[in-house]
């Protein structure tokens, strides 16, 4: 009986693309989130699947009470109905018992956003701009470089086999496995949204705002997300591409990053006061 249970669960899983590899891209015909590749998601996804069960569980119950209703007070089961119109103890419950849901399904709802909100002493910051239309990184940490990430071009896409049409950019961002960073976003033009669902983030870019969070990548490899707020023409031409190395092999970036990269300019933008005139 086990082992076909194992075949069965087998077959469910090549059917629907589901299985044990780390998922950091959409599949076809995937059903429910990417792996979780980050503790965040990690705790989105058990939020979710409790918040499920409570639907669930509702939805059978309302369920229920509709069959009772439809076959036992029908005017053929029922052809004298009762003319009662309050019930003391039925009004409490049924204001009672959806607040006392709402707050069951509250209490770990603020506990998730306060973890994935910030993080204490991050081990490095990386620090994301939103621009129509692609996206800047700055290393303020290893060195202050900063290089743009655009989608890649369609001549790239036939010399490199490799690459995913309308996924991969011109440049990654790496980030080194197991290390806590900071994540500042902000943009220079409109609303943008860096979203990587196998993160569990998906904060907006505001210009003239830092937006903060954070990750702590579990797993090496490449993970793929996008732009998930409207931004202009070319909004679906903006994707986002992190590659996921261990720590050595980030160092060894970094270095060859601060040859290759520009420096941030450290001194402050030019402010411009608007001149006084004088009406003679």
């Amino acid at each position: 009986m086990k082992a076909r249970l194992v075949a069965l669960a087998a077959i469910f899983a090549g059917a629907f693309g589901v299985n044990g590899a780390t998922a950091a891209e959409p599949r076809n015909w995937q059903l429910g989130f990417q792996e979780a590749a980050s503790p965040t998601m990690e705790r989105i996804d058990g939020f979710h699947d409790f918040v499920t069960i409570i639907a669930t569980v509702i939805a059978l119950f309302v369920m229920v009470l509709l069959l009772i209703v439809i076959f036992r007070f029908n005017e053929k089961a029922n052809p004298k109905p009762s003319t009662t119109t309050h019930n003391l103890l039925l009004e409490v419950l049924w204001t009672a018992v959806p607040v006392i849901i709402l707050v069951v399904i509250a209490i770990p709802s603020f506990r998730l956003m306060y973890f994935a909100d910030r993080v204490e002493d991050p081990d490095m910051t990386l620090k994301i701009i939103g621009h129509q239309w692609y996206w800047s990184y700055e290393y303020p940490d290893n060195g202050n470089f900063t290089f743009d990430a655009n989608i890649v071009s369609e001549e790239e896409l036939a010399k490199d086999s490799s690459l995913k049409r309308n996924m991969d950019t011109d440049n990654r961002v790496v980030l080194p496995v197991g290390k806590k960073v900071q994540l500042l976003m902000t943009a220079d033009d409109v609303l943008h949204n860096w979203a990587i669902p196998a993160f569990g983030i998906k904060l907006d870019t505001v210009p003239g705002r830092l937006n903060e969070t954070w990750v702590q990548i579990n797993k090496p490899g490449v993970y793929y997300g996008f732009c998930s707020e409207l931004c202009g023409v070319n909004h679906a031409y903006m994707p986002i591409v992190v590659e996921a190395v261990p720590a050595e092999d980030f160092e060894k970036w970094v270095k060859q990053a601060q040859k290759k990269y520009a420096k941030v300019d450290g001194t402050p933008p030019v402010v411009r006061l608007a001149k006084k005139t004088t009406v003679d």
